[in-house]
């Protein structure tokens, strides 16, 4: 009899369950962006959240949840009720390296659900107009010149943007001071006023002001130059070969939501990604759009294990730490 009841109890949560992934979604869903507007995660969302409005014919609202490199709202994320309600924007740094840096009250892989890889870019090495050097060899040779005088801006301790200035430090022997900011929009904004020296992002953010002449770029850490900014020439080219890094972003659910509705919100975010005008929405920010077969849930979550595994030691052994 109890073998039976179980079976019963067992039988109605699995069709109640797929009763709600069946009429999902009912309400507005919300994702959220862990940064402030105007950076490269705030651009996806809103681009992706734009189409998924059309397709999921329900409300997509943008929830911009600042703080401590994202962790903030990846925690609220981890925390919502797993019913597809509450979506996250996640990227490299929230979903990888700030398990290696802060104590957080949620497991970046065993508490969130994969849902799709969105897009990745190329990071570049741009500078406020005025710095001295005009390429990236000259870059080098003047911060090994001048150490610990330059200024980088990142994102927070711990996001991509600062990484990737430790990761260059390392490579190039060189030495400058990092300034946190809630986001990189904020940094963006001190780079082009001169308040700052440096910084490391991807093309979304610092392709408008290098076509707006605010400020320059040096290189591209990539094989090939972007088509959005072919001008920029690669690090191969100028200077520092090899130097190759790319960011990704992609959409993550809470950990337990329905296997039904993952699969949902999965094809919704593949017809979104084949639109030709969310597409060119996308090349013209210099976001990469990847093959189908890295898009998939099994994909995106083996690529942020194989990010985990490779960058956590790496940023342990550079000391990298909350402050």
């Amino acid at each position: 009899m109890r073998n039976l009841f179980y079976l019963v109890v067992a039988t109605t949560l699995a069709a109640i369950a797929s009763a709600t992934a069946q009429n999902y979604p009912s309400r507005p869903i919300t994702i959220v962006v862990p940064f402030a507007p105007g950076g490269a995660t705030d651009v996806i969302g809103r681009i992706m959240a734009d189409r998924m409005r059309a397709l999921l014919r329900q409300p997509v609202i943008i929830e911009n949840v600042t703080g401590a490199a994202g962790t903030i709202g990846a925690g609220r994320v981890a925390r919502a009720q797993p019913d597809g309600y509450m979506l996250d924007v996640g990227q490299w740094s929230t979903h990888v390296t700030n398990g290696a840096i802060y104590s957080l009250p949620y497991d970046l892989v065993k508490d969130f659900e994969p849902v799709a890889l969105l897009s990745s870019q190329p990071y570049l090495i741009s500078a406020r107009k005025t710095l001295p050097p005009n390429d990236l060899n000259g870059l080098i040779a003047w911060l090994k010149a001048n150490p610990d005088k330059a200024l980088a801006g990142t994102a927070g301790v711990g996001a991509e943007s600062h990484i990737m200035g430790v990761f260059f430090q390392h490579q190039t022997n060189t030495r400058f001071r990092f300034v946190p900011y809630r986001g990189a929009s904020q940094a963006i904004q001190d780079l082009v006023g001169g308040q700052i020296d440096l910084m490391f992002n991807v093309p979304s953010n610092i392709v408008p002001q290098v076509r707006a002449g605010t400020i320059k770029a040096y290189a591209v850490a990539a094989k090939n130059r972007l088509a959005a900014a072919p001008d920029i020439p690669t690090v191969d080219e100028t200077g520092l070969p090899g130097f190759y890094e790319s960011g990704w972003w992609a959409l993550f659910a809470p950990k337990g939501t329905p296997r039904d509705i993952i699969n949902k919100l999965h094809t919704v975010v593949m017809d979104a990604l084949s639109n030709p005008e969310l597409r060119q929405r996308f090349a013209d920010q210099g976001f990469e759009i990847p093959p189908r077969d890295q898009q998939t849930p099994e994909a995106l979550g083996a690529l942020q294990k194989a990010d985990v595994e490779k960058w956590w030691p790496i940023i342990k052994g550079a000391g990298i730490k909350a402050e």
